[in-house]
């Protein structure tokens, strides 16, 4: 079991960022607080999402529009559903104090989204140990409805009435422009943060052509299709192929069934034209389903290993391009989102990998994303147009 002062650093308040000013002067009050006092506010939350909370009562019987509520993971399902329904989610996530929890008798702590019938609510002794003993699926990048972690991820702290403006330490932001702005305004106390991660949104550090070199999560890009690599022996063990298997458990069963048909080979990738929205899956729908969710994602498993054992192989990788280069268009994939395919545990360097790619990916017809390796910093020249071109 952790300890908390080495795990909580932070709880998080998601707003919108016009909201910000006034937050940073006067703290961060509850809806029903909001209301009394006739506090104007930008809503980032739906009405229905906003009733159902206000529908729900506490131990104390109060309901959550009398608590001021905090996640311990700002980056959840709740962050992807605003992200997910706003034309231009112009979004803050407010970092604040976790001493927030010891200054209020009367603060709960909740084992998942407390608007969930399925949560619990606990004193702050009590619900310190609840988030201890689920603190992996809390910080997880990623969680899914069938185990319960797209619900407890969203673990939250409920603070009566108000947050002293005084707790809070720093503010998030996906936009560059904002940033530079708020630090113009903004005490020089609280720090603010350039974070797109959070938004579940990439970094581009470059762009070649149509490619797109990226730092940030994979399975959360925009892109119609995403590409896992993988072995010819049906395992997904580590790295994005366990992440996909746990996340998307029908990938895995199309993967093995691609493996034992011997469909997936060394030079040819297989494509999974999966027909669930990924959406649905990953926004928070308690008590309202999201509007318009958007189309489904399809998989391209690629080979980048023979044997799981074994390092990745730079011929096959650059086989395995070429097939793509070929059917593309054909297959009806209109974008795509890559690793650095053989980097990382297929022990292979970006500095060849990336040269592969990207000429073989250039000026294809099609945007490209590439998700740059996050073991190792990469050398800046390697990040350059002419020597990965070259």
């Amino acid at each position: 079991m952790s300890k908390k002062k080495e795990t909580i650093r932070s709880l998080y308040y998601i707003t919108h960022v016009d909201n910000v000013p006034s937050i940073i002067e006067k703290g961060i009050f509850s809806h029903s607080e909001m209301v009394t006092q006739e506090i104007s506010f930008t809503p980032i939350y739906d009405a229905q999402i906003v009733s159902n909370r206000q529908q729900k009562a506490t131990p104390s019987g109060e309901t959550l529009w009398d608590y001021a509520n905090l996640y311990f993971q700002a980056r959840n399902p709740m962050m992807y559903r605003v992200m997910l329904e706003k034309t231009r989610p112009d979004i803050a996530v407010i970092g604040i104090d976790p001493a927030i929890l010891d200054q209020n008798k009367n603060t709960y702590i909740t084992d998942g989204n407390a608007a969930s019938n399925a949560t619990n609510f606990y004193s702050v002794d009590e619900g310190k140990k609840i988030i201890d003993s689920q603190w992996d699926c809390i910080t997880s990048d990623y969680w899914r409805e069938s185990d319960g972690s797209k619900r407890k991820i969203m673990a939250e702290c409920l603070v009566p009435r108000k947050i002293p403006a005084e707790m809070i330490h720093s503010v998030f932001l996906s936009d560059r422009q904002v940033q530079q702005s708020f630090q113009r305004q903004i005490p020089s106390r609280i720090s603010i943060v350039y974070e797109p991660s959070i938004f579940f949104q990439a970094n581009i550090v470059r762009k070649i052509g149509n490619i797109s070199l990226v730092q940030g999560d994979m399975f959360f890009s925009k892109m119609q299709t995403l590409t896992v690599s993988v072995n010819l022996q049906g395992i997904m063990g580590k790295g994005l192929a366990s992440r996909a298997k746990y996340q998307f458990p029908d990938v895995y069963v199309a993967y093995q069934d691609m493996c034992r048909s011997r469909r997936l080979t060394d030079s040819k990738p297989c494509l999974y034209k999966r027909e669930i929205s990924i959406d649905e899956e990953l926004a928070d729908q308690t008590g309202h389903p999201i509007r318009n969710p958007n189309a489904v994602k399809w998989f391209l498993l690629f080979a980048t290993k023979r044997r799981w054992q074994e390092n990745s192989r730079l011929d096959d990788i650059e086989a395995g391009l070429e097939w793509f280069r070929c059917n593309f268009k054909k297959a009806g994939i209109e974008s795509i989102a890559f690793p650095a395919l053989g980097c990382g545990l297929g022990g292979q360097p970006w500095s060849k990998v990336g040269q592969i790619m990207c000429r073989a990916l250039h000026n294809i017809g099609i945007n490209v994303a590439i998700y740059l390796p996050q073991e190792k910093k990469i050398d800046p020249e390697h990040l350059s147009s002419d020597y990965l071109l070259s």
